[in-house]
């Protein structure tokens, strides 16, 4: 009775338009009030406390540094980096494009940012080189996703949260699949990019790599100090989440000079706008998944799910029908907060590993916010373009086949995104 009241308040409410968060804190209060034992005071307590998370700490201080980067020229730089770097292969641009991607996700932790900063550059100069608008956009559209698998992702961050698991781990499962993703899609535009008979630009010389090497360094190097720092020891993610912040800020204002002292109010409040919007989603998604945990909820479906005797691989492709089915609905954020306190208990006890099982519901995210009709992907695409969404969706389909691909081997092959994180920290 507590189960089916909760869930069918919170879909309810979703429903006729109450915003993710209020949804998910009043189905709780609602179920708390009238089937519970458990009283309201607990519940306001509880809330508090959530907000409280140490964890949490580092998602204020990412969003930060992602803004400084993105509204400061760090993109630019990165792209006449890649451009450089392998501009001169068939379908170079688009290569490069997608290595600019790449290359800003591991410093914005953002995948809008990255379509926003990376496409606003890249797509024009694509067309004027012979691509199709079509083309460009989707292969954009599809990269940005990048933002959200390869670390600092705040979409990890909120699952580590939510789940209790090591963020540092997390984010070292990210970076295998992350560089895999990125190839293949760069594959995928090689192979595409010889039906357009474009001339690539001329190889550029190991002395103007180098230059423009030296030109982005100071954004590269943002990864070193996050990825370093957490990984040496030196900083929990947290920490390193300040530093990075910190670090943003003087290389936008005083070292690449792109921001001036006068924007960054501007710049604050919306990251300000951002953080409360995010951190109020979480603290009503883990007062849910405190109630779920009272109500021994995912322990009850676990129970029925071993009952029947669903093997680990069927769970898991019933995992990933669910999550890209929800990926057409809502955002990642909200996913994550919803779903995670209920797959993970049941994962745990089939044996597959919860950072397995993350970065499951990363990659489906990713494939979420490139599918209508809620894909934010699509949205900022087509602001960037000035495309109609039916033609961003069009344009980003092909590419999608190939983000699909990579949800099977992700999903099949846990060491892809295990392999690393085992080496670094030891196996669980």
């Amino acid at each position: 009775m507590n189960t089916a009241v909760l869930f069918i308040c919170m879909f309810l409410f979703m429903a006729i338009g109450i915003p993710v968060a209020i949804s998910l804190g009043l189905a709780s209060l609602l179920t708390i009030a009238f089937f519970s034992q458990d009283s309201i005071a607990s519940m306001s307590i509880k809330l508090f406390e959530t907000s409280e998370h140490y964890t949490l700490m580092a998602i204020p201080f990412f969003v930060l540094a992602g803004n400084l980067m993105s509204t400061g020229g760090v993109a630019k730089r990165m792209v006449r980096f890649a451009i450089a770097a392998v501009g001169h292969l068939r379908g170079g641009l688009a290569i490069a494009s997608i290595l600019a991607c790449m290359l800003f996700a591991a410093v914005s932790g953002s995948s809008p940012a990255t379509v926003v900063a990376i496409g606003s550059i890249v797509i024009a100069g694509m067309v004027k080189n012979g691509y199709t608008k079509e083309f460009a956009a989707g292969v954009i559209c599809n990269a940005g996703t990048l933002g959200i698998l390869i670390p600092p992702s705040i979409v990890m961050v909120v699952y580590a949260a939510v789940t209790e698991v090591s963020v540092g781990r997390m984010f070292m499962a990210g970076v295998v699949p992350g560089i895999m993703l990125g190839l293949m899609l760069m594959i995928a535009v090689w192979w595409r990019a010889g039906k357009l008979q474009i001339t690539p630009p001329a190889k550029a010389t190991a002395g103007e790599v180098f230059r423009a090497f030296r030109e982005s360094m100071w954004g590269l190097a943002l990864l070193v100090i996050i990825m370093g720092g957490i990984y040496g020891g030196v900083f929990t993610p947290t920490e390193a989440a300040a530093v990075s912040a910190v670090y943003a800020l003087v290389v936008a204002v005083w070292v690449y000079r792109d921001l001036r002292i006068r924007d960054l109010p501007e710049v604050f409040l919306e990251s300000a706008k951002t953080t409360v919007m995010i951190m109020f989603i979480v603290a009503n998604a883990l007062l849910f998944a405190h109630v779920l945990t009272t109500e021994r909820i995912p322990q009850a479906i676990a129970e029925q799910i071993l009952a029947v005797g669903m093997s680990p691989w069927m769970f898991l492709l019933v995992v990933n029908i669910i999550l890209l089915i929800a990926g057409n609905f809502m955002e990642p954020t909200g996913i994550i907060l919803i779903l995670a306190p209920i797959l993970f208990p049941i994962a745990t006890q089939l044996g597959i590993d919860p950072i397995h099982l993350g970065v499951i519901m990363v990659v489906n995210m990713e494939i979420g916010m490139v599918t209508p009709p809620v894909g934010l992907n699509l949205f900022v695409t087509s602001g960037v373009t000035g495309m109609n969404l039916v033609q961003v969706t069009k344009a980003a389909l092909p590419w999608l086949m190939v983000l699909l691909v990579f949800l099977v081997l992700v999903t099949y092959i846990p060491a892809i995104s295990l392999a690393l994180p085992n080496a670094m920290f030891g196996a669980q």
